[in-house]
């Protein structure tokens, strides 16, 4: 059965996570509302286009990550190395990590950025970066709490105003709470999110769906979203959609299905494609949807043998300048249906597998521990 950081009652949120605020974050950029007359003039665009670089966080600590720390770190390393030989890349760590952080990630196409952390993912509580058309870059805060408050975010909450203060971005306020896993954009006015991560209580008590959409349009330029229902608390996530559906292209989906008929996902995976089939995007155009089913088999070792928070999906992969980053599990028949569709609709770009079992293991995938920035 296929889990995603499956409640981690390990980290013990209850104590804190993390030590002080660093005193970069005493110094921050002024909020600017992204409600209102002229927010619409910010878009967030799809991950497919030409970035800037790309961020993640060499910051597994032992609270949370027990004895696996140290391995999922080394993750965090292998991936940020692959990216580097296609594009820059920034790899978050706190100050006391930084040198073992350059020794795993190496220097090159490589800068280190030193700030509190207190896991290791920046997609989720990094913000959403937007462009406006005219070279300006903002950044959207959603409020990170923890998924709900199931993880303690002290230094994870401000993460993204320093993210916008360090890379010269807006920074835009929004009144929900919510996550970058959470959204999924063709960069052309389309979103796909899940109900049970936005219209959740423990996020956005009292909001309806129609007034959390209605504030998405506003903070990312959207014209309309499709709402798959999602799953909750199967997952610390409630089910982000960055593991159920991917926009390939405006029109073009890469959808999750779940093939083991004892995950809770086989039946959801198989209702999210039918509402993908049918549903049509911002300018009216029908949807065409791929599958791309898990591994069955995989690797057997320490970090995935009889673990209930192992995710096992290739659909979190990440699209980088000239490649896409995508999971090797260890399962020759998956592995490979993995590289062929993804050569297939991504002509001209190399397809790089990278083993992340220990990411995996913590219920996370490759797209969960990046985060991309636009070139504008």
């Amino acid at each position: 059965m296929n889990s995603r950081r499956h409640f981690l009652t390990r980290l013990a949120y209850v104590t804190g996570l993390g030590g002080l605020t660093s005193p970069i974050l005493a110094k921050l950029p002024d909020r600017v509302t992204s409600t209102g007359p002229g927010a619409a003039t910010w878009r967030m665009p799809d991950e497919h286009g030409p970035q800037e670089r790309v961020f993640l966080a060499f910051a597994a600590q032992s609270r949370v990550w027990g004895t696996q720390a140290d391995a999922v770190n080394r993750a965090v390393a292998r991936l940020a190395r692959t990216i580097a030989h296609h594009q820059p890349v920034s790899v978050l760590c706190r100050p006391a990590q930084r040198k073992q952080a350059q020794n795993h990630c190496g220097s090159d196409n490589t800068e280190f950025l030193e700030v509190p952390l207190d896991d290791i993912w920046v997609r989720d509580y990094g913000g959403c970066f937007v462009t406006d058309g005219k070279d300006r870059l903002g950044l959207v805060d959603f409020n990170f709490k923890g998924w709900g408050g199931k993880q303690g975010a002290r230094n994870d909450g401000a993460v993204a105003p320093w993210l916008a203060q360090v890379t010269g971005a807006t920074l835009l306020e929004s009144n929900l709470v919510g996550e970058g896993g959470g959204i999924e954009v063709d960069g052309h006015g389309t979103a796909i999110l899940t109900e049970s991560c936005w219209v959740n209580d423990n996020r956005n008590p009292s909001r309806s769906r129609a007034d959390i959409e209605a504030e998405l349009k506003h903070n990312l330029g959207l014209r309309r979203v499709i709402w798959l229902p999602g799953i909750v608390s199967k997952d610390i996530t409630d089910a982000h959609v960055d593991f159920y559906a991917r926009f390939v292209r405006p029109g073009v989906v890469i959808a999750n299905l779940d093939n083991d008929p004892e995950s809770y996902d086989y039946d959801l995976t198989r209702e999210h494609l039918r509402i993908l089939r049918k549903a049509t995007d911002a300018d009216g155009r029908r949807l065409q949807v791929h599958t791309l089913p898990p591994p069955l088999d995989g690797r057997d070792n320490v970090h995935t043998r009889n673990n209930d928070d192992l995710a096992l999906g290739y659909i979190n992969y990440l699209p980088i300048n000239g490649a896409v980053v995508a999971p090797h599990f260890g399962d020759d028949a998956a592995d490979g249906y993995c590289r062929e569709l993804l050569e297939d609709l991504y002509p001209g770009r190399v397809i790089e597998l990278v083993n992340i079992d220990e990411i995996a293991s913590g219920g996370g995938g490759i797209h969960c521990v990046t985060k991309n920035m636009p070139k504008v």
